[in-house]
């Protein structure tokens, strides 16, 4: 006989109650303020999406988002900070793609970036657009192979600095076009475009904020961005695909992480509300400005894309044996 079966409408109706009672004695989520660690420092690309997605959540779930900058080896610290924050939902970590390719470039690290965190999703990305001085005679991402491989070992490329995501953005491209195209790495990007557009280097593999006022004023040329789609930032320029060279993705982006074994009710609800904000026209607007498109996904989406990312970065990595101290 099912034992249930032997309750009695009194007992059953008891149980009834304390399943009801227990559900309304949890505590709504935020019930305080959330700390939001980013691993870069303030101004940064992901710092300042980053704070459009917080001062939104703070509005509609009624808590604080707090942003907390912990900048400092090249991501580490902050990353490291998340990874050793309490799993209750009030501690959540913001993180850019160069935290994807320093699990393969730093050979010591104090986390693992799949184990110590549950995904929460992506909200941003902004593709790399390749540039080049407009003094060359390219026009096309096929044109500018064709010249670089005419001339291995002569021409330079510029990066934000060794073993930054524009570095190995560009040695991905020249694994991928089979060029030989010699690296000067500069602190920041600002420089590097300033060199860039004085002739010092022949090109660059940077975030649209960085590079399209450039463009469009004839100082520099925008040859492809390097995303799977077009970008809305840049709608005129092909893809890297559409360019002729197939597989070759490259980009900046930002995302939500917390540490492992945070309810997953919390951080299906934090999923929830961030999707809904990316899609408010003022949000799209402001991240556009900024040379991000808003792009979403669920939590299941981003940890595969985290994975996918880190084999593929870990692969560039060991190629170019690339290292940093």
């Amino acid at each position: 006989m099912n034992k249930w079966r032997t309750l009695t409408p009194a007992l059953a109706a008891l149980l009834c109650f304390g399943v009801a009672q227990a559900h309304a004695q949890a505590p709504a989520y935020p019930a305080k303020p959330v700390k939001v660690i980013v691993a870069l420092a303030a101004g940064s690309g992901a710092d300042i999406v980053t704070r459009i997605f917080t001062a939104k959540l703070g509005e509609i779930l009624g808590q604080q988002f707090i942003v907390e900058n912990r900048g400092g080896a090249g991501g580490n610290i902050g990353v490291e900070a998340g990874a050793r924050s309490p799993s209750d939902g009030y501690t959540l970590l913001a993180i850019a793609a160069g935290q994807v390719i320093n699990t393969a470039l730093y050979p010591k690290l104090n986390y693992n970036l799949e184990k110590d965190f549950d995904a929460v999703g992506l909200v941003a990305a902004a593709p790399l657009i390749l540039v080049v001085h407009p003094s060359l005679p390219v026009k096309s991402v096929k044109e500018f192979i064709a010249f670089a491989k005419a001339r291995p070992g002569k021409l330079h490329y510029a990066s934000s600095g060794n073993g930054s995501s524009p570095h190995l953005a560009a040695e991905m491209f020249k694994m991928h076009a089979g060029v030989d195209i010699v690296h000067v790495p500069y602190r920041g990007s600002p420089q590097a475009v300033t060199d860039l557009i004085a002739g010092e280097t022949s090109m660059v593999l940077l975030a649209p904020s960085s590079v399209l006022p450039y463009v469009q004023s004839g100082r520099l040329r925008a040859l492809a961005v390097a995303s799977a789609r077009r970008s809305i930032t840049a709608p005129g320029l092909p893809t890297m695909a559409e360019a002729g060279l197939p597989g070759f993705e490259a980009g900046t982006w930002t995302a939500f992480l917390s540490p492992a074994g945070t309810s997953p009710d919390i951080v299906t609800r934090v999923n929830r509300e961030l999707v809904a904000i990316a899609r408010l026209p003022e949000v799209r607007d402001r991240l556009a400005t900024q040379g991000f498109d808003a792009r979403t996904t669920t939590p299941a989406e981003f940890a595969a894309y985290l994975r996918t990312e880190i084999a593929k970065w870990a692969k560039v990595v060991k190629a170019t044996g690339v290292r940093v101290d």
